[in-house]
């Protein structure tokens, strides 16, 4: 991921995390969401089948502030944001959230908040998920 031509996440194996904020979230939602995240099952097994963790096998995290997974679009044609947390609310959320990934003894980067980022995901295999609680 880039912010202005410069490299400020770089991840291997593991998962690009969009961490969206609503309006009333707190920091319950955000350790709740590091927690399971952190042990979701959904990397490979020999056999194949979804059966492990980050943990297992060696996975780091690339967490990203997106806002925009808060767009409603009931009406017309240009989205709406009103639900999206404030950013003086989502900031700390955001990094609360990259924070107990590490905590749980996950590699963790983060993009910056609020920036212009270039991410680049190598998708490798058909899983993506939406977490919400």
């Amino acid at each position: 991921m880039t912010v202005a031509d410069e490299v400020v996440g770089d991840i291997g194996t593991g998962l690009v995390i969009l961490v969206g904020v609503e309006q009333g979230d707190g920091f319950e939602q955000a350790d709740w969401l590091a927690a399971k995240c952190a042990g979701l099952r959904i990397f490979d097994d020999p056999e194949g089948k979804m059966n492990l963790s980050l943990g297992d096998v060696g996975g780091e995290v690339l967490v990203v502030s997106q806002f925009t997974l808060l767009a409603n679009t009931d009406k017309g044609r240009r989205p709406s944001y009103v639900h999206a947390a404030a950013p003086e609310v989502a900031e700390p959320l955001v990094d609360r959230f990259a924070d107990q990934l590490a905590g749980a003894g996950v590699p963790t980067q983060t993009g910056r908040f609020g920036a212009h980022m270039l991410v680049e995901i190598d998708n490798d295999g058909p899983v993506t998920i939406l977490i919400e609680k």
